[in-house]
């Protein structure tokens, strides 16, 4: 296997991993309306913190703390992404 083998893998994995967190913030969307619809806060420090320590513990080869970096921007992300649909005015020059 040669150099471009490996990025070809590589890019079809990218591919994927941008379908998936595009349904990801497909689906945070709707949780930002859940959440208006029920009153409840956008940020979850608790859920988040068990999250990322749950997530932690699938991972193999010392990469946990890859791991909560990832999705500790994940989570920043989807929060994020639900301010805007909740707050439209105040990302309207943002993004």
């Amino acid at each position: 296997m040669n150099l471009n083998d490996l990025r070809r893998q590589i890019d079809r994995i990218d591919d994927e991993l941008i379908r998936l967190f595009q349904q990801r913030m497909d689906i945070a969307a709707k949780v930002a309306r859940y959440k208006q619809q029920h009153n409840i806060p956008i940020y979850d420090p608790e859920r988040e913190r068990q999250k990322l320590h749950d997530l932690s513990q699938k991972v193999e080869n010392n990469r946990a703390a890859y791991v909560t970096m990832l999705y500790s921007l994940l989570f920043e992300l989807s929060r994020t992404e639900q301010e805007r649909i909740l707050n439209p005015d105040a990302y309207s020059e943002v993004l």
